[in-house]
Parts: structure tokens; sequence; C-alpha cells
């Protein structure tokens, strides 16, 4: 059982029938196991604007819905990158839904009427994907509320300002000093907060080199690297090409 103040995974249900989403919202225990419903939402579209405009962990979805299903709402999340990870609530058990699912990288994909240990072990499974997103090692010391907040919060400053952040205005932001918080993330997490912070910049850099209208130089900027040498040194440190043949070789995939 989760602790009250241990900070909870963000998630929204999906699904055009009242009765299954207003069920899965009230009869489901999900405090106790580590997640809190943000919304629930009569469609797509309606998940997706508020997708839009709230950062959520976990989008559970019926596929059969009206003005958006589930498949195309999983492709507009993946489109948008919005970072959600996304699990398929469905009456139909034929294998294009299974193939869809796989192609849209779902994170699993429920038959209904769903099971409660069916979810509840769906749901545990997210749960370790998303300590491993936000790098928060596996032991009991971590996971309580203290260090775990500290961690997620931090992660989710250098997601949003990775261009220009610091370790002095991320600790400002979780009340530590400097010195502590990097010990803190030494210790705690798997990686360190600049490994943390690069990482993120990289991935970031990759994302933006798939669209050929930015040249090398502005996409160093926009991660953070006033220089493109040390940039370009940098990603090619990261991920053994340089950014150009990077480029080259995602043009050529496209092309296949």
């Amino acid at each position: 059982m989760t602790d009250e103040n241990t900070l909870k995974y963000s998630l929204i249900i999906v699904d055009d029938e009242l009765k299954i989403r207003q069920g899965l919202q009230t009869l489901f225990p999900w405090n106790e196991y580590g997640y809190e419903v943000k919304g629930i939402f009569s469609n797509g579209q309606q998940a997706l604007d508020f997708l839009a405009h709230h950062k959520i962990d976990v989008v559970l979805t019926d596929i059969c819905m009206p003005t958006m299903n589930g498949i195309e709402l999983n492709q507009q999340i993946n489109e948008k990158h919005l970072d959600s990870l996304v699990v398929y609530l469905t009456g139909y058990s034929d294998f294009q839904y299974m193939q869809a699912a796989i192609r849209e990288h779902a994170a699993d994909y429920l038959l209904k009427p769903i099971k409660h240990e069916e979810l509840y072990t769906c749901l545990q499974k997210i749960h370790q994907k998303l300590d491993k997103k936000y790098h928060i090692l596996p032991n009991a010391e971590v996971n309580s509320s203290y260090y775990r907040k500290i961690i997620l919060e931090v992660v989710h400053y250098l997601e949003e300002n990775y261009q220009n952040a610091t370790l002095t205005e991320a600790a400002t932001r979780v009340n530590l000093s400097p010195n502590y918080l990097s010990r803190i993330f030494r210790e705690k997490s798997e990686i360190g907060f600049s490994e943390l912070l690069t990482q993120i910049r990289m991935k970031k850099a990759a994302e933006l080199l798939c669209d050929i209208s930015y040249k090398t130089y502005e996409i160093a900027y926009q991660v953070g690297y006033d220089n493109p040498k040390n940039f370009s040194r940098a990603f090619k440190q990261f991920y053994s090409v340089s950014p150009k043949e990077f480029r080259n070789q995602n043009e050529r995939n496209d092309s296949l």
C-alpha cells in the first residue's frame, strides 16, 4: 500500500460508456497503488484537448469511440510527443487491435470486462516503467515520499527547462542546497544530475534533427549550447555519431 504523502503518477480514463469510466474511477483503489485519476472523458478528442494543457503519465482508453477513437488518440499522443503511456481497454479481441497496440507503442492491452487482478498487474508494470523513466531506483528508501518527490520534481523541471536548466535553480525549486541535491541524485537515483540533463538535451536534439527545417546550430541553441562545436561533440559522445551523420541516417530510413 502506498503512503498517502507519496507523489502519485497521474492518470486519465477515456471511454464512451459512462458506467465504465465512472466505475473505473470509483471502484478501483487508485491511491493505494500509486496513481491519481485526473479526469474522465467520453472520447479521444476530449482527452487530447486535456492532454494539451496537463502532463499525464498514463492514459487508459477504450478503442472504439465516436469523434476520435483510442488508436487515433494514441497516434496523436505520439505525434505531439505528449509523453503519456497508453493502455487500450476494449471488448474486441480481434487481432487487428492487438496489431494497432503494438504499432502505436501502447504500454498494454486489456480486454473488457476488465478484471481487477489484470488491471492491477498492468498498472504495477507501468509503475515500474515510470520509475525507470524518472530514474527512481527500486528500493524502499528511495520510494519514500521525501526522495521520490524530489527526484520527480527535478526531472520535470529539467524536461521543461532543459535549455537553461541549472543545478542551482533546480535546488531552489525543491528547497535544498545545490550540493545536497547533487548528492541525492548520486545516491538515490540511477543517474547524476548533469548526466540526466545531458540525456534530456540529446534526446530532444535527436528529435529536432529529424526535422530538416532546423539548422544544426539552431538545434544546438535550442537544447542549451551556445557553441555548435560543443553541441556536436556532446551529441557524438552520446550517440556515437555526429548530428550530420544522425540526420543522414534518418533521411535514408525515411526513404526506404
